[in-house]
């Protein structure tokens, strides 16, 4: 199996985006600024696409690049494709 890994810029994201197509089951090396962690994914998810690198309970906010993008409209697993199934958008929506 060749190398997944996917990338989280600040310490307070809890969502870590690929940088390449994962399938259920890989083991995704996890990397923010030196350190490294290993999540095994639980979907199979695409290239660009998040998923959960902390417990996410539902009303949760989605914290990616160290900003809040969304909120948990269920709770979302370690290793689970965090997108719109499970997450609302909080940004460009006009009714906020």
């Amino acid at each position: 199996m060749s190398e997944k890994r996917a990338i989280v810029i600040n310490e307070k994201d809890n969502v870590a985006t690929l940088i390449s197509d994962v399938k259920a089951g890989d083991i995704v090396i996890v990397r923010m600024g030196d350190s490294e962690d290993k999540v095994t994914v639980i979907n199979d998810i695409k290239f660009g696409h998040k998923f959960a690198v902390k417990s996410i309970t539902e009303g949760d906010e989605i914290i990616k690049y160290g900003e809040v993008i969304g909120r948990a409209t269920a709770p979302i697993t370690i290793g689970e494709h965090a997108h719109i199934q499970n997450i609302e958008s909080l940004r460009g929506r006009g009714d906020l």
